[in-house]
């Protein structure tokens, strides 16, 4: 693993945790923008321009797009429910972080090789034919996001009805 990848992983790691841990629901959607940016970044350094290209126009840009747009329209909350919320958070979420760097010691200690054999990427003129016969899962993982993000849409707006 060169030192670029173990930057953007490290990267990837504490903006995940970020998003994760953010109080504010639009720090969270860009915390979210920010992992899918650098989750594009490795992609792209795997060798997988397409699904980098994917990540990155659909996860950090419409996903992206979608949730700050129902947050800018949703009620905010005031004071004493966001410092209630966050207690809640902080009880639920205490050991992540802990966590994360236990595992990350016990992966650098362990010594364990994540290089991975990758195929070696074939010259394709045709974005159709990639994208359907040669990637196909790279195509059903971002549909699956995509649908993702709009179920997550439709319920916060059931629940912003329902309140």
């Amino acid at each position: 693993m060169s030192k670029i990848d173990l930057i953007i992983l490290i990267a990837m790691i504490l903006t995940a945790l970020w998003t994760v841990m953010a109080r504010s629901l639009l720090r969270a959607a860009i915390g979210l923008a920010l992992t899918s940016v650098i989750v594009s970044m490795m992609m792209y350094r795997l060798n997988a321009p397409l699904a980098a290209v994917f990540e990155l126009s659909v996860c950090a840009g419409l996903i992206s797009v979608i949730f700050i747009t129902t947050i800018s329209l949703t009620q905010p909350l005031t004071w004493s429910e966001i410092a209630d919320h966050a207690k809640r958070r902080m009880r639920r979420f205490w050991l992540l972080p802990l966590l994360v760097i236990f595992t990350a010691i016990l992966v650098l200690v362990s010594g364990v090789n994540f290089s991975l054999p990758l195929p070696s990427p074939e010259v394709e003129g045709n974005v159709r034919n990639v994208l359907w016969n040669l990637r196909p899962f790279d195509l059903l993982g971002q549909i699956i996001i995509l649908l993702a993000g709009a179920y997550g849409v439709v319920i916060l707006f059931r629940e912003i009805k329902s309140k």
